[in-house]
């Protein structure tokens, strides 16, 4: 699980390409519930969440440069 520490100190290229691999994986945890193989059911929860922290982070940036 991603910390917002962790994520404040990465740059906005970083958050991206995170976020991307937030959004494969989360692709892959929801073919894996449709077969019925999915091993750890909390991870689809913790890569919602940690999708959510990515998204609100860049919003919060974003508002900043443009308030600027």
């Amino acid at each position: 699980m991603a910390r917002i520490d962790d994520l404040k100190a990465k740059s906005e290229d970083q958050l991206g390409e995170e976020l991307g691999n937030l959004k494969r994986e989360a692709f892959n945890l929801r073919f894996q519930a449709a077969t019925n193989q999915l091993e750890k059911p909390s991870r689809v929860r913790e890569v919602r969440r940690d999708i959510a922290r990515i998204k609100t982070l860049q919003t919060a940036r974003s508002r900043d440069t443009a308030a600027k």
